[in-house]
């Protein structure tokens, strides 16, 4: 059975949100259980990779963006942030070009984002 958890910082960035986002936001991420497979979700997600091979999916929905991990069968996101947000981040770090997926993956700061609300995930 699938599984979609929340850790509690991208749980709290969720239940910020109006009623009718959230639900554009399930309907955009919208994984089946046999979508799993690395090569489905690379065709239908934008992807970060990390240096030591960890890779992060991206679900554009709207202005929102969620960001998400796939770990035993269970889609674990890690982080749901208004797409301003993310513009901001680049801006802000001075990035080079090359499209928002190589950038972020290129960042430590994002990193330390997603790794900040991996410490809150639980799983039961």
């Amino acid at each position: 059975m699938l599984q979609i958890v929340f850790n509690d910082i991208s749980a709290a960035e969720l239940s910020r949100l109006p009623t009718k986002i959230q639900f554009q936001l399930f309907e955009a991420l919208n994984i089946q259980p046999g979508d799993l497979e690395e090569a489905l979700l690379e065709n239908n997600f934008g992807v970060l990779e990390r240096a030591g091979g960890r890779k992060l999916y991206r679900c554009r929905a709207g202005d929102h963006r969620i960001y998400f991990g796939v770990k035993d069968g269970h889609v674990r996101v890690h982080r749901v942030l208004h797409k301003n947000t993310l513009a901001d981040f680049l801006y802000r770090s001075n990035l080079p070009g090359g499209g928002e997926d190589e950038a972020l993956s290129q960042s430590k700061n994002f990193w330390q984002l997603i790794d900040e609300g991996a410490k809150t995930l639980n799983v039961a």
